[in-house]
């Protein structure tokens, strides 16, 4: 990584970045499907679902979402409040996004269902994880992550045991960067702005980690905001905690802006001024 630019500069270029990858490119994110429902409740079961499964080809994402959320008719929050497992797992047969199936999916909303019976959100129950002098959600997404998987109901699966397939959707920091659930947290926690939604107002937006990617580390490497070779919690920190000099109370709000030049094959790994003299990022970045 070379020398990274002044944070005066570089916040200039990212702030300029968010003018050109705003909501018009919704189309390229699983956060897309989120922006169907009018109520809350549905929203932040679609964004479990959506953020859960936001691993893989971009294409083989939304398919799979729309896949799903099309299981769970027009209003997700009450498919999962009604929700009997043993009749569910006819509504997904045949699913398959990766190395998840139907008893994965039916095993998430399951654990989904106690926790809206147990706090009445997925918000409240990350919410009650966050304590105001936490630097960031890293206790809170532990808490959430170990209740979730507390919650899953073994008997699903033949052999009465949860599967590593399942037990992948509530990873746990230091141990990993936790993408989808920071990701999942940014779109429930965020200021709504056309993207993300604010709804989640227990979560401060101050404390959100930025959900890394191969995307998010390579970009943040070349503008200088990681000197770290190893993707990780460590290293999303690092980026947020960057991030956060230029905006202290709404730092991982580049996210999305940032993860489309890598999306969308706009930064290339080679400097190809083709592509780059277009890329507000050029002046700070070292490529």
């Amino acid at each position: 990584m070379a020398r990274r630019a002044s944070w005066k500069r570089l916040r200039e270029h990212l702030d300029g970045l968010l003018t050109v990858y705003g909501a018009r490119f919704l189309d390229t994110d699983p956060l897309r499907y989120v922006h169907r429902y009018r109520s809350a409740p549905d929203r932040e079961l679609a964004a479990l679902v959506a953020s859960s499964l936001a691993y893989g080809q971009v294409g083989q994402v939304l398919a799979s979402v729309e896949k799903v959320l099309a299981r769970m008719g027009p209003e997700p929050a009450r498919y999962v409040r009604e929700l009997r497992w043993r009749d569910a797992l006819a509504d997904f047969r045949g699913f398959k996004h990766r190395f998840n199936d139907a008893r994965d999916i039916v095993c998430l909303l399951e654990a989904a269902r106690r926790a809206l019976d147990s706090h009445g959100s997925l918000g409240d129950l990350f919410a009650a994880g966050f304590r105001p002098e936490d630097e960031d959600t890293g206790p809170a997404l532990a808490k959430f992550s170990a209740w979730m998987t507390a919650a899953m109901e073994p008997a699903i699966y033949p052999a009465r045991q949860l599967p590593a397939s399942v037990r992948f959707f509530f990873p746990s920091p230091p141990g990993s960067a936790c993408k989808r659930l920071c990701l999942f947290a940014r779109w429930m926690a965020r200021p709504a702005d056309g993207l993300d939604f604010g709804q989640w107002t227990g979560v401060p937006p101050r404390a959100l980690v930025i959900p890394l990617d191969t995307h998010i580390a390579r970009i943040c490497s070349y503008i200088g905001l990681t000197r770290r070779r190893t993707m990780g919690w460590e290293m999303a920190r690092e980026i947020t905690a960057g991030l956060r000099r230029l905006d202290p109370a709404d730092p991982i709000k580049y996210d999305f802006a940032i993860c489309r030049l890598g999306i969308l094959d706009h930064c290339p790994r080679k400097r190809d001024l083709n592509n780059c003299r277009l890329c507000p990022l050029l002046a700070v970045c070292s490529l």
